[in-house]
């Protein structure tokens, strides 16, 4: 009689292709629904069903070894076609498309792995996300524009919303240019209405260092250019930050900023956009800086 050798588990692929992608255990844990513990299991399985080490832990996390690359080559087209051939018999339990709002300050730093875990789980679902400042997407928002959106507290709405993020704000400025040393202090921010820019000129007020708007931009993009160039300074997240840009602090002459937090507010009740706000609020309650849902 003939025995068919044991084939691979997709799911040991699949964790072992996040690891690989991510040098993380504790991120693959979490795309994939299981404790640290279990997907670490999961790759001892696989290195020992393979006969050969995958992984090797470093000071920065985890590197692959020439197995390992090889592997991660073959897996992902493998797990591509596994997904298709599923999705392609199952009958999906949400259909529809979402209009899903974002400052692009946020886009970077959280949604690629949030949109990303949506994706596998809701194939049939087809995203469309749009960048805009906070004020303007509560507008767009409340005119029937989009389904939902991030948005930095303090632009309102907040009592109908939910609280998903607290955390600091930071002074950015050249690593190669000592503007920051100027006086008056040259500014690169977002429009008046702008929460972080209302924090960043109350916190010079206070602490009596003069100051001046010099450029204005709707987009991290183009207060950061401004930036680059050694133009002026900003305000924003302190990662990533592209070369070229560094976190300024009171070593640095300026005062310290207030924290702020990341809400999200909903205009639609259809069930994609209720699927899509749960995950949202979930995947953020695991974020270093989440907050429980307290919100509307």
């Amino acid at each position: 009689m003939l025995f068919l050798p044991p084939g691979l588990d997709p799911d040991l692929l699949r964790s072992f292709v996040l690891i690989a992608e991510g040098g993380s255990v504790t991120r693959a844990a979490q795309r994939v629904g299981r404790t640290q513990s279990a997907v670490s299991m999961q790759m001892r399985r696989l290195e020992d069903a393979l006969g050969q080490p995958l992984l090797l832990r470093g000071r920065g996390g985890f590197s692959l070894t020439p197995h390992g690359s090889w592997l991660l080559d073959r897996a992902r087209p493998l797990l591509a076609m596994h997904d298709e051939i599923l999705a392609n018999f199952r009958s999906p339990d949400i259909t529809g498309h979402v209009r899903l709002g974002t400052p692009d300050d946020y886009v970077l730093v959280w949604l690629p792995e949030i949109l990303a875990r949506f994706a596998e789980t809701h194939p049939a679902v087809e995203m469309e996300v749009i960048c805009a400042p906070s004020s303007e997407l509560l507008q767009r928002l409340e005119h029937g524009e989009l389904d939902l959106t991030l948005f930095s507290a303090g632009n309102g709405r907040e009592q109908d919303s939910t609280i998903l993020w607290r955390g600091p704000l930071y002074w950015v400025g050249s690593s190669a240019h000592a503007v920051h040393r100027m006086s008056p202090l040259r500014l690169s921010l977002a429009q008046p209405s702008c929460v972080w820019r209302k924090a960043a000129t109350t916190a010079l007020e206070e602490a009596g260092i003069p100051w001046r708007v010099t450029y204005s931009s709707s987009s991290q993009m183009g207060t950061h250019a401004v930036v680059l160039a050694g133009l002026a300074i900003t305000v924003g997240l302190a990662a990533p930050l592209q070369a070229g840009l560094r976190v300024l602090d009171e070593s640095d002459g300026l005062p310290p900023l207030p924290e702020f937090e990341i809400a999200l507010a909903a205009g639609s009740d259809t069930p994609v956009a209720r699927a899509l706000e749960e995950h949202i609020i979930g995947s953020f309650r695991h974020e270093p800086g989440g907050l429980p849902d307290r919100g509307g």
